[in-house]
Parts: structure tokens; sequence; C-alpha cells
């Protein structure tokens, strides 16, 4: 019985190490490899592709509203799962960000979600550079 305990409190430890929530600078190198050409470096949809494309990519500093971040909304315009009302919808999906190991992450409901690594990641790092 021992034994049983000591391998659970391993496991559970174990799990915990592999499903911390990723960082800010983790999101960012996402960021720059996937989204810097339309929404810029600031963020604020000011890419070198940006000219070109209609509707103008979105200012990314300014999702939150009244200090509140949207995640379920972020996520699902990321991963292509709601584009409902966007105009154009001209924003890629981006497959390889839904890849890999998840985290648990709360999308705003106080429930724990399986979210794909890269995509908390970048949730993350947009979630840190809202200037509102």
């Amino acid at each position: 019985m021992r034994i049983l305990a000591i391998l659970t409190a391993a496991g559970v430890a174990a799990c915990a190490a592999t499903q911390s929530m990723p960082d800010a600078g983790e999101g960012a190198a996402i960021y720059d490899a996937n989204c810097v050409q339309c929404h810029g470096a600031s963020g604020k949809g000011d890419g070198p592709w940006a000219s070109g494309l209609t509707p103008r990519p979105a200012d990314l500093t300014q999702l939150s509203d009244k200090g509140v971040f949207p995640r379920a909304h972020v996520l699902s315009v990321i991963d292509g799962y709601d584009r409902t009302g966007l105009p154009g919808q001209e924003m890629p999906e981006f497959g390889l960000l839904l890849e890999g190991d998840t985290v648990p992450l709360d999308v705003g409901d106080g429930t724990l979600t399986p979210t794909p690594r890269p995509l908390a990641a970048l949730m993350a790092y947009l979630e840190s550079i809202q200037t509102r």
C-alpha cells in the first residue's frame, strides 16, 4: 500500500511538471513565427502584409474589454473553430498550433479545458500585450 501511495504521488508530480502553463515568452516565439507578417511585431495590425489585406488585420493589443481578456473567443478565432461575424475571414487556420501536449486552461468559465500547449502559449502572449 505504501509503495502504491509513493508511485501515485510520483505520477501526479510528473503530470504536474509536464502540464505547467506556458508563459508569454513561449507564446512570443510562436507569434513571431506565425503572426508577425499580418499583425506586425507590435501586434497592432501593421505587419508587412497588412496593407494588402481586406479587412486589415486586427489590432491584437486591444482585445480586452474592461480589463477582461476574451480567452475562449481568441482561442476559437486562432484555431479556426469560430470565425462567425468576422469580416473577410482571410485569416488562415494554424493546424500546427493544435498539435502536441495539452495543458489545462481556464478559458474564462472556471472549467479547465485541455488545450494544445502552443495554442495556450500564443494566448498567454496575446493576453500579455493588452493595452487596455
